[in-house]
C-alpha cells in the first residue's frame, strides 16, 4: 500500500512525524510503502533551516492509495498554487487524502472540504491568528471542528502539529486494523498519550 507525503517549502518538520509513524508501522506491516512529493522534485527547504529531498513533483507522482498533505508556515503560499489545488483535487478521486496541521487549509483552498467537517491547528503563539478560526471564517462551506481529528471516509483531517502522530495512527487502524495500529503505538512509546488524547480531545467520525 502506497502512501505519499506531500512537503513544500517551510512546511514544519515536526509534521514529518507523520512519515516516521509510518515507517516505523512498516515493521508490522511491511507492505507500507513510503515516498515523498513536492511542487518539484529534489531538495525542499523547510521551516527553520531542515532540508528534505522529494522523491518526485507532482507530476511524476505515483498511485498513491493515501496521500497526506503536512502543514507549516508554508501552507499560505501553498494554498495559492494552482498546481498544488489541481493535484489534490485530482487524487481525491482515487487515493485517501489526510491533512495534518494547517495542510487542512490547503485542502479546504482546494475546495475538498466543502460541505464536509473537518478541523486544523488552533494553538498558536499570538500575535498569530489561530488556523482554525480561519478556516471557520474564510470557508463557510466547512463544517468547522475542534477535534484531534474528523475522519469524512475519503478526507480525514487532522489537528495541530503534533496530533499528526494520532492521524497516522488512526489511518493505520482503519486500513490494517486496530491491532496493527495499538501494536505501532506501542513500538513507538505512544499508547498512553493516545488514550488519553482519545479521552479528552476525542476525533470526530463522520
Amino acid at each position: 500500500m502506497k502512501f505519499g507525503i506531500f512537503i513544500y517549502p517551510d512546511v514544519e518538520p515536526i509534521d514529518l512525524a507523520a512519515f516516521g509513524v509510518l515507517s516505523m508501522a512498516r515493521r508490522i506491516r511491511p507492505e507500507i510503502e513510503l515516498c515523498t512529493i513536492a511542487p518539484r522534485a529534489g531538495e525542499v527547504n523547510l521551516a527553520n533551516g531542515l532540508r528534505v529531498v522529494a522523491d518526485y513533483d507532482l507530476a511524476s507522482a505515483p498511485h498513491l492509495d493515501v496521500l497526506v498533505v503536512t502543514g507549516g508556515p508554508g501552507w499560505r503560499a501553498e494554498s495559492k498554487r494552482p498546481e498544488t489545488l489541481d493535484f489534490l483535487r485530482q487524487r481525491a478521486a482515487t487515493s485517501l487524502i489526510v491533512s495534518v496541521c494547517t495542510g487542512g487549509m490547503t485542502l479546504a483552498a482546494s475546495g475538498l472540504l466543502d460541505g464536509k467537517a473537518a478541523t486544523t491547528k488552533n494553538e498558536v503563539v499570538p500575535p498569530e491568528t489561530s488556523p482554525l478560526a480561519e478556516l471557520k471564517a474564510g470557508y463557510p462551506m466547512v463544517d468547522v471542528r475542534a477535534a484531534s481529528l474528523v475522519d469524512e471516509n475519503t478526507i480525514i483531517t487532522g489537528g495541530g502539529v503534533a496530533l499528526c502522530i494520532d492521524a497516522m495512527l488512526h489511518v493505520i487502524a482503519r486500513l490494517f486494523g486496530a491491532e496493527s495500529a495499538a501494536e505501532t503505538a506501542r513500538i513507538i512509546e505512544y499508547s498512553r498519550a493516545w488514550d488519553v488524547n482519545r479521552e479528552q480531545f476525542p476525533p470526530y467520525v463522520v
